[in-house]
């Protein structure tokens, strides 16, 4: 990962503290590795025991010494400074050099709840108050499901989901695939709705001219939806211009993006799709790879980097409904971290 900003302000947001923020594909932790993340500008530590994940602060009680720099060992990750031993449970267990001392109840790590879901590694900083966002297809035989990412943005995380719920880019920042410059499409109205899993917007439709992994012009109608602060959907139904394609092709995507700083983030995506069962794992990522770039460079060049949450400081347009009703809801909620 390219190297980070260090934040001066820890996030105070209880909303973000409380959340579920994906950290590392599950692949990416085998047993006896020691991963090293950082989330809203907190360093923490993750790996497993026994099958099971854990998430912990990135520090040792005992001198304040990184713990990444340690290892595993017999199932407990070892201190690399002074050898101290913590369980899988943060216990400290032993102090090398006073190995006939019980380690007092404070000598413990710092943990944090971590949850492993759609192959993916969560983790919160706080006490959740919400279950980790739905992903409908996830457990539909109908679908396969792919992951693509991680893609390191220099940018903000807010920044970034309202970029991936937004049509109208898709002609120009994706011209040739999403959408054509020259006859870009009018977005008719829609209206964002809220229910028990955030916003949600009407069937928006576009024509994309490679906007599928087949290679064929498609028609495509969007449902996008807005989980949480940092996490949004939208389900994608497809029609081949010619005809040639199924009743109910469908291409599905989760965006979770990792606040690493209030301008630096992770972007992972999780894709179901319905259709085209000759289309290999490489055809899929390569695609959202490409995509993902070129909406890096802009998001990138986004000024102020950080979201401005007062609606009066840019100008908003009738086919920016659910961008407006996204900075809405981020106020409502309370975000600081990351906002103008």
């Amino acid at each position: 990962m390219p190297a980070q900003n260090q934040s001066s302000e820890p996030c105070q947001d209880t909303v973000l503290i409380n959340d579920w923020h994906v950290v590392a594909r599950s692949r990416d932790l085998p047993e006896g590795k020691i991963l090293k993340v950082r989330v809203l500008g907190e360093d923490l530590i993750v790996w497993r025991h026994g099958g099971e994940v854990m998430a912990w602060k990135d520090l040792c009680i005992h001198r304040g010494s990184r713990l990444s720099l340690g290892w595993i060992e017999d199932g407990q990750i070892v201190c690399p400074y002074h050898g101290w031993h913590y369980d899988s449970s943060g216990a400290c267990t032993l102090m090398p050099a006073q190995p006939n001392t019980t380690p007092p109840a404070k000598a413990r790590a710092f943990t944090h709840r971590a949850k492993e879901q759609y192959d993916w590694i969560w983790v919160s900083l706080g006490d959740p108050t919400h279950d980790i966002p739905p992903f409908f297809q996830w457990d539909d035989p109908n679908f396969r499901k792919f992951q693509a990412g991680p893609y390191y943005y220099r940018a903000n995380g807010f920044r970034t989901i309202e970029n991936f719920v937004d049509p109208s880019h898709f002609p120009f920042v994706h011209a040739g695939i999403n959408g054509v410059a020259s006859d870009a499409d009018i977005i008719d109205r829609y209206e964002v709705h809220r229910d028990e899993h955030g916003l949600r917007t009407d069937e928006i439709w576009v024509y994309q001219p490679y906007g599928d992994h087949r290679a064929v012009p498609v028609d495509a109608g969007y449902v996008y939806r807005c989980f949480r602060p940092l996490t949004a959907y939208f389900d994608k139904h497809v029609i081949v211009k010619d005809g040639t394609g199924g009743n109910d092709d469908r291409f599905c995507m989760m965006t979770t993006v990792l606040p690493v700083e209030e301008d630096m983030s992770v972007v992972w995506l999780g894709v179901a799709i319905n259709y085209g069962p000759h289309l290999t794992e490489k055809d899929i990522t390569d695609r959202q790879d490409q995509v993902f770039e070129q909406d890096r460079e802009i998001v990138e060049g986004q000024r102020p980097e950080r979201i401005p949450l007062d609606l009066r400081e840019e100008l908003h347009m009738r086919c920016d409904k659910l961008a407006v009703e996204y900075r809405k809801w981020l106020k409502e909620l309370g975000v600081t971290f990351g906002t103008a």
